[in-house]
């Protein structure tokens, strides 16, 4: 799937766009919108990048454990390569190291949330001036409908492209959305 990014200062016009792509067969999980205004996003019941993943934190979280795991792996052959484990043991070693690449783990996902999606970096001066991103993930053959609808909103303007979602996660975000309908 492709995302294309678009932005917009006025949320009525994309609220008619998020109908519209959603009555041309788009839907909900393809079409978000991350903005400073959350009221005005609530208010317009627009489709919102939930806060979590508005911060780098899913990003810096994997950095930190790959960093931890060559810090675990450091603590566990240093050992063994300077021959201290034979009269000690492994085990301190074994138990340090997971506590470290627990630490390191933790530590980046920290750091991560307090600061913005690595894709999102580049609209952070616009947001910072009111205006709303769209995302929209489509597959090639909704290519035109995506071209069609915002055609005929000037005030949407186009901001790049970049890697979508995967298929799988749109899927299962409208077997999730389809259950919760159907569910008491």
């Amino acid at each position: 799937m492709k995302r294309h990014f678009y932005l917009s200062s006025d949320l009525d016009d994309l609220e008619l766009i998020e109908a519209e792509l959603e009555q041309q067969g788009l839907s909900m999980p393809q079409i978000h919108v991350i903005s400073k205004d959350e009221a005005g996003l609530d208010h317009h019941r627009l489709n919102q990048v939930h806060q979590w993943f508005q911060t780098d934190v899913v990003h810096s979280t994997l950095k930190g454990a790959l960093v931890g795991v060559l810090v675990a792996s450091a603590i566990i052959l240093g050992p063994i390569f300077v021959g201290v484990e034979e009269s000690i043991g492994l085990v301190p070693f074994v138990f340090l190291s997971i506590i470290l690449l627990g630490f390191c783990t933790w530590e980046a996902g920290f750091i991560g949330t307090q600061l913005p999606n690595r894709h999102f970096k580049r609209f952070q001066k616009a947001l910072d001036h009111g205006k709303h991103l769209l995302m929209v993930d489509i597959e090639p053959k909704e290519e035109n409908i995506l071209k069609r609808v915002c055609a005929r909103h000037p005030k949407l303007h186009h901001a790049g492209e970049g890697g979508g979602a995967p298929k799988w996660t749109i899927f299962g975000q409208k077997k999730v959305a389809d259950f919760v309908e159907w569910a008491p």
